[in-house]
């Protein structure tokens, strides 16, 4: 009668521990505890549970609530940082900055590019594409070292004055002599406008673009 009664017993614990946790995404070093305890009040008595296992749980046991204090000082690190980079970020509003990224936005009717390039360049291919991906220009650029401008005009190759407030992408393609690829990075330039917080990293609005605080290279004004 015993041996049956803890059986009973131990479906009934098992059955309440899983209804518990089930309901939730993780588990805490209460019911980790209750699990344990339970494991061990319900044990088979001809078959208990060795000293060895049983220190093996509990060393589980320790690395687990070790575990969760690093993920909580995580959180909370990452939370603080988060706010210094929004804090910092506010500084940058009203300011021109120079910004890696590749799109603009077509503003009286034109748009200025930059791209940076580790060294001469024999051949610069540039093309720029709208929104939905389209080509809409295509021509050359200067090839010095180090950082070089470009403002598109805002036509397209036939000619068309595009509309402003229209997101377009610059693609650049820099080689030397031997055909290698000598480009760095893109660039605009523009005013600061504001902040988005809405993701884990703050960006800036740059000239109506959003941008990584991450990848401003300078402020000009």
């Amino acid at each position: 009668m015993t041996v049956s009664a803890t059986t009973s017993s131990t479906v009934s614990t098992t059955s309440t521990s899983s209804s518990s946790t089930s309901s939730r995404t993780t588990l805490s070093s209460t019911d980790f505890l209750k699990l344990l305890v339970s494991e061990l009040q319900n044990q088979d008595p001809l078959n208990a549970t060795s000293v060895t296992d049983f220190i093996n749980q509990m060393t589980s046991y320790a690395n687990f609530t070790e575990q969760q204090s690093i993920n909580t000082s995580m959180d909370s690190l990452a939370g603080s940082f988060s706010s210094l980079v929004t804090l910092n970020s506010v500084n940058y509003i009203g300011h021109t900055v120079e910004a890696k990224t590749d799109t603009a936005v077509l503003s009286n009717g034109s748009a200025t590019f930059g791209y940076s390039l580790s060294s001469a360049a024999s051949t610069v291919s540039i093309s720029i594409k709208d929104a939905s991906g389209s080509t809409v220009w295509t021509g050359t650029g200067s090839g010095n070292k180090g950082s070089n401008t470009i403002t598109w005009d805002g036509t397209d190759s036939s000619g068309n004055q595009l509309g402003d407030g229209g997101q377009y992408t610059i693609s650049v393609t820099a080689t030397d002599t031997a055909g290698n690829s000598v480009l760095n990075y893109t660039t605009i330039t523009g005013t600061v406008t504001g902040i988005d917080t809405s993701t884990s990293t703050p960006s800036l609005t740059v000239g109506g673009v959003p941008v990584s605080a991450s990848n401003i290279l300078g402020v000009t004004s």
